[in-house]
């Protein structure tokens, strides 16, 4: 290889590599992004990223600089590439962390390997093909490792939602900070002028030359083991919310039961007053007294009034559940049907059906509330088929139904949506108590929660 064609491969290899390094933050940002219009947002990181490049290129500005450059405009274009801001400021900074950790890493063997078989008698042609080639594996090696570091990164973030708040932003990103501020400084040291001749780092302090990488590795380790942590954290505080929702639920249910054995002791004694009752009315109907009798009765039916029971479910705590939602429902408008008949008690807690009906109807209730008056319904049904007990709920909704990953209703916007996320989490955790499931299903205004339980053995 002649001079000439040096210079053009050494110009062709500089514009190669950043299209390289702007396919890998493209790729790494992709699963982050918004499905529908995720081309042309992918396009635009790689345009933010080749408008980076010059400040690189110029030797006036300082080394590092186009990282920032481009950290600055990911996290202020955040909304148009659909990412939140602290997500995208984040992703920059582990991109820019893998990029300096992976160069640093693919250094050393490259530095090894140039120094291997010194070739200072051999023509000039031979040294520069020498020098491409090496070049070329070098660049090689740099891209397929970092490609594999950021797909672990990526991979690992996908598996659970992180909180992004200002402390858990600064812990997630003080270590990869820190590893790009090392590369800065290694870069920094790289290339000496001592005595009229230039030595490089590794040639000053051989030692490096295992130390480097070491200390490149666990930065990016570092930051890969703080996503760990943190997801973990988030989904500990997840698990101890759903715990506490739970718990307070339960509360709930025990103090209406509470009640409703006082309604009922107080319907038992009312049935011994009765024939007092009968008694009184009997003498003063004797006497003539119509209009003393008028008043007597009117404040018997307002003393009754609260002894309304309407639907009767066979268990206690259903009854309380099933008769507040239906309170709750005709005060708000809507049309409430309940066809539910509970199992034999042996087979199932009467306190995970609680917990299973109370969030079904709730979210039902609050998903009606957005419905124009006059369309609002909900329609619950349980009854059992064979082993199998089936609890299902379906109410009118208005706005769009976005399915998560999990299966779940997402929420986009709050008004938007029927359900929430956490009574369904709690309903398909107490589901699976009893081998069973939840399906969920969206139709036009009509939204369905289905639940099947299957029925426990004796022993």
């Amino acid at each position: 290889m002649s001079e000439a064609g040096f210079i053009v491969f050494n110009d062709v290899f500089g514009i190669v590599s950043e299209l390289l390094y702007a396919a890998c933050l493209a790729l790494f940002l992709r699963p982050f992004l918004r499905s529908r219009g995720r081309r042309w947002r992918l396009a635009l990181i790689f345009v933010f990223y080749l408008l980076s490049v010059p400040f690189a290129l110029h030797p006036a500005i300082p080394q590092g600089f186009s990282g920032l450059v481009l950290t600055v405009t990911l996290t202020a274009a955040s909304k148009v590439l659909s990412l939140k801001r602290p997500m995208a400021f984040l992703l920059a900074i582990f991109y820019w962390n893998t990029r300096t950790s992976g160069g640093l890493i693919t250094e050393s063997p490259y530095f090894l390997l140039d120094r291997l078989r010194p070739s200072p008698n051999q023509p000039p042609e031979v040294i520069y093909l020498r020098a491409a080639v090496l070049m070329t594996l070098f660049m090689l090696a740099n891209i397929a490792l970092m490609a594999v570091m950021l797909y672990a990164l990526q991979r690992q973030m996908q598996k659970q939602k992180m909180p992004l708040h200002g402390w858990e932003l600064c812990y997630l990103s003080l270590i990869p900070a820190a590893g790009i501020l090392f590369g800065q400084i290694v870069s920094r040291l790289w290339l000496e002028f001592k005595d009229g001749v230039f030595l490089l780092l590794y040639e000053r302090h051989p030692a490096f030359l295992a130390v480097v990488p070491v200390l490149a590795l666990q930065f990016y380790g570092g930051a890969y083991l703080a996503v760990v942590f943190q997801q973990r954290m988030a989904a500990l505080k997840e698990e101890q919310a759903t715990h506490y929702v739970e718990c307070q639920q339960t509360q709930a249910i025990r103090a209406r039961i509470h009640e409703a054995e006082q309604f009922y002791t107080r319907i038992r004694q009312l049935k011994h007053e009765m024939r007092g009752h009968m008694t009184n009315i009997k003498g003063l109907a004797g006497r003539g007294e119509y209009a003393s009798l008028d008043d007597y009765i009117a404040k018997m039916d307002e003393s009754m009034s609260g002894f309304e029971l309407t639907l009767q479910t066979g268990n206690p705590v259903t009854d309380v559940i099933v008769n507040d939602t239906r309170r709750r429902s005709l005060d708000l408008g809507i049309r409430f049907q309940a066809e539910f008949h509970y199992p034999d008690p042996g087979a199932y807690d009467a306190f995970d059906v609680g917990i299973i009906l109370q969030n079904l109807l709730q979210n039902a209730v609050e998903a009606c509330v957005n419905v124009s008056e006059g369309e609002r319904f909900i329609a619950l049904t349980g009854k059992r088929k064979g082993r199998f007990f089936l609890i299902e709920v379906k109410n009118s909704f208005a706005g769009e139904v976005v399915f998560g990953q999990d299966g779940l209703p997402v929420t986009i916007k709050q008004e938007d949506v029927p359900m929430h996320g956490i009574g369904l989490s709690n309903v398909r955790r107490e589901a699976e108590k009893y081998m069973g499931e939840l399906e969920l299903k969206a139709d036009q205004r009509e939204f369905s929660a289905a639940v099947l339980l299957q029925e426990r053995s004796n022993s």
